[in-house]
């Protein structure tokens, strides 16, 4: 795997979701960007140095802290689109290219460059309102959700900086089969595919809190 480009969001308003502003709108940037852990959901704050979001309820955070989407997905939605998309254009921080990111294992750790940050696959991006308007493609959200495309966030397990160009070498995969199309699959479309997911403790607290709770009211 390797980073054709990093990403950084320029503040725009959203009238999607009524709120000051959001940070979609990602461009690639030349140069090394630092990368950090960026404390729990609430501050806005995100990984990548100069990037942010503005939705703090719903983004951001330890577990938020940087989204990949791979090459070969854009061009898979140029395609269905009719249209081009450039690197950055879904919001992500890193778009890479040679890796199948949707099979990663949740918990699946990536080096980042020799030396550079570990990144942990942490769960699937969900699509929103914001998305849904930013692309402003005919029922975006569910084409989305079918296509079964979604992209994992990752979280800083170690800092440091990384650039487009740099190698991405898979460090640990845990020992389940739960990736990141299975856990969109469940979280979207096939809830009972849900029990499978609760073996992936890297999932974040809240997303395994909500199954369990689901779970519990479902059992007979």
């Amino acid at each position: 795997m390797q980073l054709l480009s990093v990403n950084v969001g320029r503040p725009m308003p959203n009238p999607w979701k009524r709120l000051a502003a959001t940070g979609i709108d990602k461009w690639p940037v030349k140069g090394p960007v630092a990368v950090s852990a960026p404390g729990p959901k609430g501050t806005g704050a995100v990984g990548l140095a100069g990037d942010r979001v503005y939705d703090v309820k719903n983004h951001g955070g330890d577990d938020q802290a940087v989204y990949a989407y791979a090459r070969e997905d854009l061009d898979h939605w140029e395609k269905e689109l009719d249209r081009s998309l450039a690197n950055g254009c879904f919001g992500e921080n890193l778009t890479t290219a040679g890796y199948d990111v949707n099979a990663a294992l949740i918990g699946e750790r990536w080096r980042i460059g020799a030396g550079g940050p570990l990144l942990e696959v942490s769960c699937p991006r969900i699509p929103c309102a914001t998305f849904a308007g930013w692309l402003d493609e005919n029922r975006w959200i569910k084409r989305f959700i079918a296509g079964a495309l979604p992209g994992p966030y990752l979280r800083v397990i170690e800092p440091g900086e990384l650039a487009a160009g740099d190698e991405v070498a898979v460090e640990h995969r845990p020992g389940h089969g739960v990736t990141v199309e299975l856990a969109f699959r469940a979280l979207t479309t096939q809830p009972e595919l849900l029990p499978e997911l609760l073996v992936a403790e890297a999932l974040p607290a809240e997303d395994l809190r909500r199954i369990r709770e689901r779970l519990a009211r479902t059992r007979p």
